[in-house]
């Protein structure tokens, strides 16, 4: 176990909605609400005080696609590619946010967390298409020119 991490945060999510069992999902949801994502130190913290094992812990983290063990950024930016969106155009939304950002299909968080691109399939949204979310705040009719333009406001808010 990690002596640095400090786990003042997890003992007072886990205090606020129980230390059971019962209550892993929203414990793991508190604390990626938190940090962005889920580090690895509090699997056997959490293991060790609600007393399950680390395995079910963990499976439950991966298990839901919400849940990421890797850091996101300030900026969650979700493109959706269902159909409505793809046949809008929504790839080069896309392909203009990874430029624009220094991403790739493998690296989809910027060095200083600022920004993560996600696909969806599906935002239900599929009337305002092409749509992208910026913390689930829903962006309708999109195109490149105007994605440019979210980021640089966005970059002024880091």
């Amino acid at each position: 176990m990690n002596k640095t991490f400090d786990f003042t945060i997890v003992d007072h999510i886990m205090n606020e909605l129980g230390c059971k069992p019962s209550a892993i999902i929203a414990i793991l949801q508190g604390i990626q609400e938190h940090y962005r994502y889920l580090p690895r130190e509090v699997f056997p913290y959490l293991s060790k005080k609600i007393g399950i094992s680390e395995a079910r812990i963990y499976s439950t983290a991966t298990f839901y696609e919400n849940f990421s063990l890797k850091p996101k950024g300030k900026f969650v930016i979700k493109i959706c590619d269902g159909t409505a969106c793809h046949v809008r155009k929504s790839i080069p939304i896309l392909e203009r946010l990874r430029k624009d950002l220094g991403l790739s299909e493998n690296k989809i968080t910027t060095d200083d967390l600022g920004f993560t691109v996600e696909t969806v399939s599906c935002l239900g949204a599929c009337g305002l298409a092409p749509v992208i979310t910026v913390n689930d705040k829903v962006y309708p009719a999109m195109t490149p020119e105007k994605t440019s333009e979210l980021l640089r406001d966005l970059k002024e808010e880091l």
